[in-house]
């Protein structure tokens, strides 16, 4: 049984800091070796590194390579014929978009590993689900990158699917409120883009002065933040106004990119971004890329033990942020625990909520 096969055996939060470094040093070190003697383009920065795939290395001595590299090069580590999805990420008009491309085995483990983590926060039953988005964005393959991906992967958690938003994204008051009526007695699960939530529901509830008076909903939010802080809207007022106009809601944000799909990082009760078992950060020094120590911010390397068809396990993304923690965050998951701080200085606008415009 290999490494992925046996996480998938345990809960996802569940490994300590001595039996995750174990397990992510060998899975690591077998992915990068893997990387190495299959990807060219790959090999030539670990060549040009001196870096020895052969020895074993801890989490931290791990090569990593920069985010957008995905932008400029075709990453792949099997045939192309193995492909069967081209992912690609969201920018804003003119950007250069990161290609990832997927193997069937690899979209597989990607849909097993996020159905683990959200999972253990909602349970295993599905729920009604009311999507805060248009369904123009499965029909549209403009729309098609990781916000189409992030709401076609969320509604396996879902049955009797609803989006609250029409074609030029106006909320159908109608079709939510026969929805809402329809379940008023259930569990509720939403899922949608920070901004966008912000933008076309939560704004328009407020102008109309509506309440859905959910009474025990769930929200998972993904996306920037760029636009919500120029709006002076944090995450304590972005909670409180959504249970002001939705109702009683359990919101969840989380932390997650189209490089690195399914080991996502969502945030506990307690505010803190969490890894998996299947994940880890380091943070570095952004003058010699030494890791920082915890409480120090530095740009965001992230790992996973999931990307196998492209060398994308090892990423030194474009966000900072600060490891708070490691195995006892107060809401019990183990793991590392981190806050998100932002871009660094220059770096591309990216997520989906943040470069939506209308058209």
């Amino acid at each position: 049984m290999s490494n992925l096969e046996q996480l998938f055996e345990i809960e996802p939060y569940s490994l300590n800091k001595e039996e995750k470094e174990k397990m992510l040093s060998e899975e690591l070190g077998r992915l990068t070796e893997f990387h190495y003697n299959n990807c060219p383009e790959y090999k030539k920065i670990l060549d040009r590194l001196g870096y020895d795939v052969t020895k074993t290395h801890t989490t931290g001595e791990l090569p990593f390579i920069p985010v957008r590299l995905f932008k400029f090069y075709d990453l792949m580590s099997c045939p192309k014929d193995d492909i069967v999805k081209t992912m690609t990420s969201s920018g804003t008009s003119g950007q250069a978009v990161s290609k990832i491309y997927l193997s069937a085995q690899n979209t597989k483990n990607q849909s097993k590993t996020l159905t683990e983590i959200i999972t253990s926060f909602i349970g295993k039953q599905r729920l009604p689900l009311l999507l805060l988005d248009t369904e123009m964005v499965k029909k549209d393959r403009s729309m098609f990158s990781a916000r189409g991906a992030g709401i076609i992967g969320f509604s396996m958690f879902g049955r009797d699917t609803v989006y609250a938003l029409d074609s030029d994204m106006n909320l159908d008051f109608e079709k939510v409120a026969a929805f809402l009526e329809k379940h008023k007695d259930e569990p509720i699960l939403m899922f949608g883009y920070t901004y966008m939530i912000w933008q076309f529901v939560v704004k328009e509830l407020k102008k109309r002065g509506v309440n859905f008076n959910i009474k025990n909903g769930i929200l998972f939010h993904i996306g920037g933040w760029k636009k919500l802080k120029d709006e002076a809207v944090d995450v304590f007022t972005y909670n409180k106004t959504i249970n002001d106009v939705m109702g009683s809601v359990k919101v969840y944000n989380y932390y997650g990119m189209a490089e690195q799909l399914g080991s996502v990082f969502v945030q506990c009760e307690h505010g803190h971004m969490h890894c998996s078992n299947y994940s880890d950060i380091i943070t570095r020094h952004p003058y010699d890329f030494t890791p920082c120590k915890f409480g120090e911010k530095g740009i965001i390397q992230l790992l996973s033990v999931l990307p196998e068809s492209y060398p994308g396990h090892s990423l030194l993304t474009e966000d900072e942020g600060v490891v708070l923690g490691e195995d006892d965050c107060p809401c019990g998951r183990k793991g590392k625990y981190f806050e998100i701080k932002g871009r660094i200085k220059n770096a591309e606008i990216r997520g989906c909520s943040d470069t939506y415009e209308r058209r």
